[in-house]
């Protein structure tokens, strides 16, 4: 039976507030069997694991993204230890730069995405990482940490940037970006670079609903019940069959995150 993982929820997104335990039911229903739950903050890496503990199917990162760099607590370090002891967590972030919208100062975002990538080589975990617009400054960073592992969480980028990501040994998060036919340009001609077995599908639900899905909720809300569909896109264009996509990608999940087993329960 095909099955898949989803690797990008960010399942506390207040458009998630009526229905969150329906969201995940209805991922099962579709047989996502294994989540990974986003993390941007202290507090909603806290919200993540409780919300992961006795639900086998789920896991998450701890870790605090670049636009809330700047408002970190002087102890947030030492309250995400504890945190990254827990099993259900199984990466460090989502962290990284972001150049585009630069709501935390560069200097701040720089700091806290350093000292994310020291903390993920102190704790032995993956780091989940984000990027927009200051490409040079994260891959330098990267190669500060060259035993680390990862995934490039959500990738929009071209050829270039995907051979330096696969070359620090990450993996790269597909997206329903990759369905959208009015930017996707540099992401097709960047698949044909990326081997199935760096591959991880992602939903970044609530967001980037993908534009090939035939049935849009008319919300235009995304969640990982639809991850099928960036399967499917990815199959066609590297012409390979659905159900070897999404072997592999749940091959690739499990290895790169080692989450608990699966259970037939959510």
């Amino acid at each position: 039976m095909v099955s898949y993982c989803d690797a990008g929820v960010n399942l506390f997104s207040n458009q998630f507030d009526s229905d969150r335990a329906e969201v995940i039911e209805r991922a099962h229903l579709n047989a996502v069997r294994q989540l990974l739950l986003i993390s941007s903050d202290v507090a909603e890496s806290r919200l993540n694991l409780d919300y992961c503990q006795g639900k086998h199917s789920l896991v998450c990162t701890a870790g605090v993204h670049p636009h809330q760099a700047a408002a970190v607590a002087p102890d947030w370090l030492q309250t995400l230890m504890p945190l990254l002891a827990d099993p259900a967590v199984v990466a460090v972030g989502e962290c990284g730069l972001d150049y585009n919208r630069d709501f935390s100062p560069r200097p701040a975002q720089l700091q806290v995405f350093e000292q994310q990538l020291e903390l993920a080589s102190r704790v032995n975990k993956a780091v989940y990482l984000h990027e927009r617009d200051a490409f040079a400054d994260q891959i330098a960073l990267l190669k500060s940490f060259p035993a680390l592992t990862g995934v490039a969480h959500c990738f929009t980028g071209d050829s270039v940037q995907l051979r330096a990501y696969l070359d620090r040994g990450l993996y790269i998060g597909i997206t329903g970006w990759l369905c959208d036919e009015r930017r996707n340009q540099s992401m097709i001609e960047a698949l044909t670079y990326l081997p199935l077995d760096r591959i991880l599908l992602e939903t970044d639900a609530p967001y980037l609903l993908p534009r090939t899905l035939a049935d849009k909720p008319k919300s235009r809300r995304n969640e990982p019940a639809f991850v099928s569909s960036i399967a499917a896109q990815i199959a066609q264009l590297k012409q390979l069959s659905l159900d070897q996509v999404a072997e592999q990608t749940t091959l690739n999940f499990n290895r790169l995150f080692r989450p608990v087993e699966p259970s037939d329960g959510v």
